[in-house]
């Protein structure tokens, strides 16, 4: 996204947005694995805490909770401003659990009104294949054009015990068995 969203109005939300100033590690990944398990997140599972920290508590980067009436953490909104005059969208998600009852959009809004502030020229993000089937739909809707394909491959981190067996049901397991 290279322009600015034109003001809307912020969707309504039984949410609230948090700001985290300085998580702990295991507060942060705690929220990072329910969130983001059944996509087969596991990148901030396995880095050290050293290496974790220096991204989540530079002053650049802003980690944010959506947390529900009774104040349990039900997504996750990360956003970088370490590029020049750029936002990424690090992490964003909902719990499964609230798929399909717009909560996507008021978290979208969220992040846009604060990833577009100062210098900000450009506000960008990732998806993948292994992301919800509507994510790339969704982001599109939301303003966002595809400016690249790349093709990653990783080993899969339940064979390697970082998510547990039953993560990411959706996405077929291939394990070698004795």
């Amino acid at each position: 996204m290279t322009a600015r969203p034109r003001p809307r109005p912020l969707p309504e939300s039984p949410l609230r947005l948090v700001r985290w100033e300085q998580p702990t590690p295991e507060k942060y990944r705690a929220l990072f694995r329910r969130v983001g398990a059944p996509w087969l997140w596991f990148s901030r599972l396995v880095i050290g805490d050293a290496a974790l920290l220096a991204i989540i508590h530079d002053p650049l980067v802003e980690v944010y909770a959506a947390v529900d009436r009774t104040g349990i953490e039900v997504g996750m909104l990360e956003l970088d401003f370490r590029a020049p005059d750029a936002c990424e969208i690090g992490y964003f998600a909902l719990v499964p659990e609230l798929a399909g009852r717009g909560l996507g959009r008021w978290l979208m809004a969220q992040a846009l009104a604060l990833a577009w502030r100062g210098a900000v020229t450009r506000v960008w993000l990732h998806t993948c294949t292994l992301d919800h089937p509507g994510a790339l739909g969704f982001y599109r809707a939301q303003g966002f054009a595809a400016t690249a394909r790349t093709v990653e491959t990783f080993a899969d981190p339940r064979v390697l015990g970082v998510l547990p067996v039953d993560a990411a049901p959706h996405v077929p397991l291939l394990a070698r068995t004795r």
